[in-house]
């Protein structure tokens, strides 16, 4: 499955990384997204990570899956 039609079939909550182009660095370089599905339309995503709302334009997406939940804190 491709990666912006898995993002379209998977629901909100469902937490994912996402790799993604950056427009800004002349060089064409990528960075992730890890978080949770916040919502999709016609033309982005949103994704909550633990920085805040990422939005993402499907046309940057390079790959995206879904992954299982962060690991429990260790105790100290």
């Amino acid at each position: 499955m491709k990666p912006v039609a898995f993002l379209q079939q998977a629901g909100d909550g469902t937490r994912v990384v996402i790799r993604y182009a950056l427009h800004d660095d002349p060089e064409g370089s990528a960075t992730d997204a890890v978080g949770y599905l916040s919502g999709t339309n016609a033309t982005h995503c949103v994704v909550a990570t633990v920085r805040g709302l990422t939005t993402i334009a499907f046309a940057d997406v390079i790959a995206a899956k879904e992954v299982p939940p962060p690991p429990v804190p260790r105790p100290r």
